[in-house]
């Protein structure tokens, strides 16, 4: 029989058998959780070479039941570049019809007053669209009404250096052509709209176009096709719908007042969808000025962020400095869980097919047109936005299983290649998709 202080040790090591077999079962859950979380390789990243000294965040959520799955420095403001596109996108669906407004018009007298709406597509390269030269070609007398407001070329914000980059075309309220110049490499370069001819020299030149003028210069050798933003101005405008109409068009100061009617245009998404997919900074901007057309005559980008702030996104914990629509502005700051967020909400609000057919495919290269993994279905449905040290990406991932999560990767203030980042974060999304 075992005396007292025999049972007092007896008990003493059971307790310290049975502690030490749940701290090791413990300790192997934890490290098998570890090593098997997609997420744990993201929690790494920021404390790796060559990451250590960079800005890195990720949330991931289910797109269903709204569950964070996993938030680093969600809630901290990053440079967003492109990812503002996402927003952009958000009012587009919130603001416009399903066609886009091309023009104002109303008919008094022998005369059709028109105004702009700031639409894109008109005569534009990609679109062609001509929707609004065959209505003008009816009327006999048209007169081009000057926007109510002025409108910045610019956007608040941009780089000054980039007027004659194919990506920074100026704003204005009624866009010609896409606001740029287009020179096609033929046996003689024909250039797009012809009413510039005259104005584009072949010479060797640092800049495409002179800084103040639409002198445009294109090299001897260049067998590429380039588009050079040109400089709008009303008494431009006038000239390009006369080139184009053939008939004499008058400018007035003072639109009638009396109700317009709208000339519908192509449709919304198809703008949208092509912004989304080759980051179309112009189209993006010309979207948010068509929203601001449908809440009064003034043409204006801050109203409309402004509406669909204190409107559609009054809930957003985290409120963005949001100043332009395509992301060109370092002046944009924005989370990752506001980004998650507004991709939630177009989740909600959007069939999930018409919703991820506006969001190109992606891959450590890069945003692709095509998906070429023949092994597996398209899975990542997402936004990048990238500009000097900066990379991010925001959309949707469809798991192996079919579950939906919503995710936003907002990378900051590196100074490696970008590849480095976006191989990092395939990582992660080839993981979840495998997990989940």
């Amino acid at each position: 029989m075992l005396n007292i202080k025999q049972k007092l040790n007896s008990s003493h090591y059971r307790y310290l058998y049975k502690s030490l077999f749940i701290s090791i079962f413990c300790l192997i859950l934890f490290l098998a959780g570890c090593s098997s979380s997609p997420l744990s390789k993201f929690s790494s990243v920021s404390t790796k070479e060559p990451f250590e000294t960079s800005f890195h965040g990720l949330v991931v959520i289910d797109a269903n039941s709204g569950k964070v799955l996993h938030s680093t420095n969600g809630d901290k403001y990053f440079i967003p570049a492109s990812n503002v596109k996402i927003f952009t996108l958000f009012a587009a669906k919130k603001m416009l019809s399903k066609k886009a407004p091309a023009l104002k018009y109303v008919f008094r007298n022998d005369t059709t007053y028109i105004k702009g709406t700031g639409y894109p597509a008109s005569l534009h390269p990609y679109f062609n669209d001509s929707l609004g030269v065959f209505f003008l070609k009816k009327q006999q007398g048209i007169s081009l009404s000057l926007p109510q407001n002025e409108i910045p070329r610019f956007g608040p914000g941009w780089a000054w250096e980039d007027y004659d980059t194919y990506f920074s075309p100026e704003i204005n309220d009624f866009p010609l052509y896409g606001n740029v110049l287009t020179a096609y490499p033929e046996n003689e370069k024909r250039i797009y709209p012809s009413i510039l001819n005259d104005s584009v020299y072949v010479k060797n030149n640092p800049v495409g176009r002179e800084e103040f003028s639409n002198t445009f210069y294109i090299n001897q050798n260049n067998n590429d096709t380039l588009t050079i933003p040109f400089i709008t101005a009303p008494i431009f405008t006038k000239k390009m719908l006369e080139d184009v109409l053939k008939q004499d068009v008058s400018i007035s100061k003072v639109f009638p007042n009396s109700e317009p009617q709208i000339l519908e245009g192509i449709e919304t998404d198809s703008i949208a969808k092509r912004m989304m997919y080759v980051s179309d900074n112009f189209l993006a901007e010309q979207l948010l000025l068509m929203c601001s057309s449908t809440l009064s005559d003034t043409l204006s980008s801050k109203k409309t962020i402004t509406h669909i702030l204190e409107n559609e996104l009054s809930d957003l914990k985290n409120q963005p400095r949001w100043v332009d629509g395509s992301g060109l502005s370092r002046y944009n700051l924005f989370t990752p869980e506001s980004m998650v967020h507004v991709l939630k909400k177009l989740y909600e609000e959007l069939p999930s097919e018409k919703l991820f057919a506006l969001f190109p495919s992606w891959n450590r290269d890069g945003t692709i047109e095509t998906w070429e993994e023949l092994q597996k279905p398209r899975y990542i449905f997402a936004k990048s936005g990238g500009m000097g040290n900066t990379y991010n990406l925001s959309g949707y991932l469809k798991t192996k299983s079919g579950k939906i999560l919503i995710f936003s990767s907002m990378n900051n203030h590196f100074r490696v290649p970008s590849s480095k980042v976006r191989e990092e974060i395939e990582l992660i999304l080839m993981s979840l998709w495998e997990r989940y």
